[in-house]
């Protein structure tokens, strides 16, 4: 069994913000392998969907907790399955230091200011894997770091992030069979 949590923000009020792409990401795959998503799983804090990939049972994960509290909701699902999260969790997460059409790949690491990050690192430690998406553009240079990533989406950047899913899917299905390389690659 695998489990990959996306980190966004749970009300409705952030849907389609740089920050959520983890959301949509999940959100995707749940629309290909025909998963649906239960109401709010309080144990889990979460809201969950069960698909088959590669055969094997995938537990896609939407916290309800706001995005700097995702580790709570990790650490009851690697808990309640009694996972591994160095070989089991897959964290799919929008990266500020990436700029869009980039998409990093890792097996561990700190933080790196990603408040996301950081609860899920003091919660189930650095050793999980990790699909990052840059999100950063020309705009980020006029607002703050908490505006630019809690900001919509314009058209252009939501196709744009759309075309990534195909190479998204495909870092996941590596995932699942326990393959993942760890890279960097532009879109």
């Amino acid at each position: 069994m695998k489990i990959i949590l996306a980190q966004g923000n749970p009300d409705k009020t952030f849907e389609g913000t740089r920050h959520n792409v983890g959301f949509f990401v999940v959100d995707e795959l749940a629309k290909e392998f025909g998963g649906s998503w239960s109401a709010n799983k309080p144990k889990f804090h979460a809201q969950v969907a069960e698909v088959a990939i590669e055969g094997e049972k995938v537990i896609l994960v939407k916290p309800t907790t706001f995005y700097n509290e995702t580790g709570q909701s990790a650490r009851a699902l690697v808990d309640f399955y009694s996972l591994d999260p160095a070989t089991d969790v897959l964290v799919i997460h929008d990266e500020l230091a990436l700029p869009m059409g980039t998409i990093r790949t890792r097996g561990k690491g700190s933080d790196a200011g990603n408040n996301g990050i950081k609860s899920l690192n003091s919660h189930i430690g650095p050793d999980y894997h990790r699909i990052r998406i840059g999100v950063a553009s020309d705009l980020r240079d006029r607002m703050d770091d908490a505006s630019f990533v809690l900001a919509k989406f314009n058209s252009e950047e939501q196709d744009k992030m759309a075309s990534h899913i195909p190479e998204i899917k495909r870092y996941i299905h590596n995932f699942v069979r326990g393959d993942l390389q760890h890279e960097t690659i532009s879109l």
